[in-house]
């Protein structure tokens, strides 16, 4: 487990809201999929689209997302997002949101993502590779 975390607040837009103006679950992957990436800039100091050239990889992948949704957030409403890395594996990292509505723990999401590259044997193909040790220092 990691003690670095990420907080952001985000106000709820229409475009965020089914027809009875409450968020449309799908859009909770959404909000996740960006506080993980600025997670990552925060922690690291290095920017989501520079991420890759930096460390030369393809990226930090999603192969796994589940959410437990315990209360609805609507237009309008004012939610923060929290997330953290809760285990480094060799190449695949858990991260766990928290999204918080009026003071009440609204949605928990959970992810499993790979840091992943370019086979060096076939560069078509994509495979995961260690994670830096000093990018996992970073998350302490």
């Amino acid at each position: 487990m990691t003690s670095f975390t990420f907080s952001r607040q985000l106000t709820i837009a229409w475009g965020d809201c089914d027809p009875a103006g409450i968020v449309f679950n799908p859009r909770f992957f959404e909000f996740f999929d960006t506080n993980a990436w600025m997670m990552f800039d925060a922690a690291l100091g290095v920017a989501p689209q520079n991420l890759a050239s930096h460390f030369g990889i393809i990226g930090i992948a999603l192969v796994d997302a589940r959410a437990n949704f315990l209360k609805p957030a609507k237009f309008g409403d004012v939610v923060e997002i929290t997330s953290r890395i809760s285990a480094f594996r060799r190449s695949s990292f858990d991260v766990e949101h928290r999204l918080i509505n009026g003071g009440d723990l609204a949605t928990e999401g959970f992810e499993t993502r790979v840091w992943t590259g370019r086979d060096p044997a076939d560069p078509d193909k994509i495979v995961a590779l260690p994670i830096p040790k000093d990018v996992i220092e970073k998350f302490g």
